[in-house]
């Protein structure tokens, strides 16, 4: 269980700008980055174990793909395995959350100039689990329908999600009560929610130019901008005491 800390804690804060919340960000991200690869790297070896039980190969499914040249009417369903992958990847993907909501712990604790443990990481499976897992599988459904209907409804849509974990995290909130306030929020603000998202995602996706491996460098940026955008409109969080 974890509780505030009354004291008020040193750290920066964003105004409420698309440029200001993603050059925190990267302020935030060069202090915490190997802990974000830690977190990629558990999730690269976990989808590596999923393949392997489903017998579902995506390397070979790729190169299937560009030998054909006919990406369009290629269809993932019929590929050896691919139904049961995608059901046991959703469900790592849920549990994987936490781990998520611990880099934004980090993230919090390097902003405050707070010591930093490994453990810290982890901090989502020890405080609000459950919410976090229910929000995660809330958001992620809407997520899917989202991209399922032509891709860019889901980035008109992310945005609304975007104060989910940190809120989850910093206000010891239920998963309803994150979505309603995080929706409520980027609503109002819904231009700079719009490009903070859209800045944030192509950032995180960058890495893939690095011939593929530098994706386990980029894609964590966007939870330190769902932080960077938490401190812009609800202020920075006090730093949590973490009762293990």
């Amino acid at each position: 269980m974890s509780e505030f800390n009354e004291f008020d804690q040193q750290g920066s804060v964003p105004s409420r700008e698309t440029g200001s919340i993603i050059s925190h960000a990267f302020e935030m991200y060069k202090g915490v980055f190997l802990y974000a690869i830690v977190a990629m790297i558990i999730y690269i070896i976990g989808g590596a174990i999923i393949q392997a039980l489903t017998g579902f190969n995506s390397a070979s499914i790729m190169e299937e793909m560009r030998d054909s040249g006919d990406y369009s009417n290629f269809s993932y369903w019929n590929a050896p395995g691919f139904p049961m992958y995608i059901t046991f990847s959703s469900l790592f993907g849920v549990l994987l959350a936490p781990l998520y909501v611990g880099l934004i712990y980090i993230v919090n604790k390097f902003n405050t100039k707070s010591s930093i443990e490994f453990s810290d990481l982890f901090i989502g499976y020890r405080q609000n689990f459950v919410n976090i897992l229910i929000y995660s599988l809330i958001s992620g459904i809407i997520s899917s329908i989202a991209l399922f209907l032509c891709v860019i409804p889901f980035f008109l849509v992310y945005p609304l999600l975007l104060l989910g974990y940190p809120i989850l995290l910093f206000e010891n909130a239920s998963a309803t009560e994150a979505l309603g306030k995080s929706f409520n929020i980027a609503k109002e603000n819904y231009g700079i929610f719009l490009g903070t998202t859209l800045l944030g995602l192509l950032i995180s996706v960058a890495g893939i130019v690095l011939c593929g491996i530098g994706v386990i460098v980029t894609a964590p940026f966007i939870m330190v901008v769902m932080y960077s955008a938490y401190c812009a409109f609800l202020g920075k969080p006090r730093q949590l005491l973490d009762k293990k």
